[in-house]
């Protein structure tokens, strides 16, 4: 069992109970704490499973009780539940902490709603868990797989809801997503929407629009998603579910590129920058693309390294030209490019883009070399 202190002035490190009972009875077990001073005025504890791989299978919590050894404040609560909990599956339970004279907060179901392409497909292979932050605290890490409810399956998208138990947590802010499995595996993960279950608004919309890869070079992937954008009104609310299928109709005549990255094989040809390409056809041009999740490596653009990536972007025609460059953020942010090497699925051709030299912050144009 494990314990997670929020005060006025931050949160504890999981506190593990399981060498700090200092007496036990039949019906209670006693521990002592200490926590760190800089926590302020504690207002909530989370409290539930390290894991469910351990011999214990259940949990049962029916008292809670904590008292101040300075103050002697103290504060108690009846719990009467069992982890994990049906019918979610959740192993964390969270409570406010009632102070003399303090005002509480109010425990909070939330929905957290998940629209994707394909996690249907791979929810038996994956492990996802997300962290969903606020003015107020976060919720540590909530499996989202465990048990789907209010599951929808259309041709182009699917989306299923999770529900969260958790302290107030005020205005939400962003959420951590992290994604692990022991085999190869793809989730193409569109956005998530978070609110209270018994209110329709304000929804809380985080754009992700990212597949992740997760393999045996790159087992675990942790992303942080920003709050995108909040609907505080039911126009808005029937719009963004309108909008869902939109999407996918607007996907199907979105052009898919494999974009190759070649790093020099020279010392200091490397970088930890942020790369960004820009795409030029006879047509059109594409948005700007952050190149961060190599399909090879972990850390991409590293010295006589092939990194690849997959983007999707309107028609843009025949590529006739890239801009590509970096922020010059991070530590040894030089890069010295060879080549970059992109592929149109639609048109089945394969497109070079000549460099061979330094890129510093700025972004250079590249014309192509030859296409076949």
């Amino acid at each position: 069992m494990v314990m997670v202190f929020y005060g006025s002035n931050g949160k504890s490190n999981p506190v593990s109970m399981e060498n700090k009972v200092e007496h036990q009875t039949e019906k209670q077990i006693t521990y002592d704490i200490h926590l760190p001073s800089d926590l302020g005025m504690l207002y909530k504890v989370r409290l539930g499973l390290q894991s469910l791989e351990n011999n214990i299978s259940q949990l049962s919590l029916h008292h809670f009780k904590i008292q101040n050894t300075s103050t002697l404040d103290t504060f108690s609560l009846t719990i009467n539940k069992t982890l994990p909990l049906p019918p979610n599956g959740d192993r964390w339970i969270e409570f406010p902490i009632q102070w003399p004279l303090k005002e509480a907060l109010s425990v909070v179901t939330y929905h957290l709603t998940v629209f994707s392409r394909n996690i249907f497909n791979e929810r038996n292979l994956v492990h996802m868990t997300a962290c969903i932050y606020g003015t107020h605290g976060d919720t540590g890490d909530r499996s989202l797989l465990q048990s789907l409810q209010n599951v929808q399956q259309g041709e182009q998208n699917e989306s299923f809801l999770v529900m969260v138990d958790a302290v107030d947590l005020g205005e939400l802010e962003k959420i951590v997503l992290l994604i692990s499995s022991k085999t190869d595996c793809k989730l193409d993960i569109k956005k998530l929407h978070v609110q209270e279950a018994v209110k329709e608004h304000p929804i809380y919309v985080f754009e992700v629009n990212e597949e992740f890869s997760v393999n045996a070079n790159k087992p675990k992937i942790q992303r942080e998603i920003p709050r995108s954008f909040v609907l505080r009104g039911e126009k808005q609310k029937n719009d963004i579910d309108n909008n869902l299928n939109k999407e996918g109709n607007k996907a199907k005549h979105l052009t898919e590129y494999t974009i190759k990255v070649y790093t020099g094989d020279k010392r200091g040809a490397g970088t930890d920058a942020n790369v960004h390409i820009i795409l030029f056809g006879n047509e059109d041009k594409s948005e700007v693309f952050q190149l961060s999740q190599s399909l090879e490596h972990q850390n991409p653009f590293e010295r006589g390294k092939v990194d690849t990536f997959k983007i999707k972007t309107k028609k843009l025609g025949s590529l006739c030209s890239i801009e590509i460059g970096h922020d010059g953020k991070g530590f040894a942010s030089g890069w010295f490019l060879e080549k970059v090497e992109i592929t149109d699925a639609a048109r089945n051709s394969v497109h070079f883009f000549n460099c061979n030299r330094s890129v510093d912050e700025s972004i250079i144009p590249l014309y192509m070399l030859f296409s076949f």
